[in-house]
């Protein structure tokens, strides 16, 4: 059975977004780089919700035929262009990205259907909005989080929406370069 994780990525005091959905506050840095790698290697497809969908697709394909992009960032654009990549949206009309398919109903069966399924992990890549509906579906098995330090006192949350208490087990930490602390959880149920 695959399970579904969702990776985000967060200030300390929770936040995953600036108000504008910024992510300028992450350092990027070689070692998280490195571990973002690791988590895609776990990736069967990725899930997003129709927003961060939409700014993926606006920035990797782009990347396939930039000389200026780093060898990195070739070898992700070129995984995600062939990756089965899972939207969810109500209103996403034609889909014009490679190997996307979108669930715009039925959402708690279509997601237990694809954990019955064979293969690597489900992993949810930001989309708070997402991530808190499958939460409220009990759907998500694993969080990996990056903590990066900084405190914004302001933006977009996950976490602050969840009213059930939720029992985790570390799994594994990690100090990357930057100051950011990588936590990966699953939920004891």
């Amino acid at each position: 059975m695959r399970k579904v994780v969702l990776f985000l990525h967060q200030s300390l005091d929770g936040y995953c977004g600036t108000k504008e959905g910024g992510l300028d506050w992450i350092p990027f840095t070689p070692a998280l780089e490195k571990y973002a790698e690791r988590l895609v290697q776990t990736v069967g497809s990725p899930m997003y919700g129709r927003v961060t969908y939409e700014l993926m697709k606006s920035w990797w394909p782009t990347l396939l035929n930039d000389a200026s992009a780093s060898k990195h960032d070739k070898k992700h654009a070129e995984w995600i262009e062939n990756v089965e990549k899972i939207v969810f949206s109500t209103t996403l009309g034609e889909q014009d990205w490679n190997n996307t398919r979108v669930i715009s109903s039925n959402v708690e069966e279509e997601v237990k259907k694809l954990k019955m399924g064979e293969g690597k992990d489900l992993v949810i890549f930001g989309s708070p909005t997402l991530a808190r509906s499958l939460m409220e579906m009990d759907l998500i098995d694993e969080f990996q989080f990056t903590i990066s330090p900084v405190i914004l006192g302001d933006g977009i949350t996950f976490m602050r929406s969840i009213t059930n208490r939720v029992n985790l087990e570390l799994l594994n930490s990690e100090s990357l370069d930057g100051g950011i602390e990588a936590l990966h959880y699953k939920i004891v149920r």
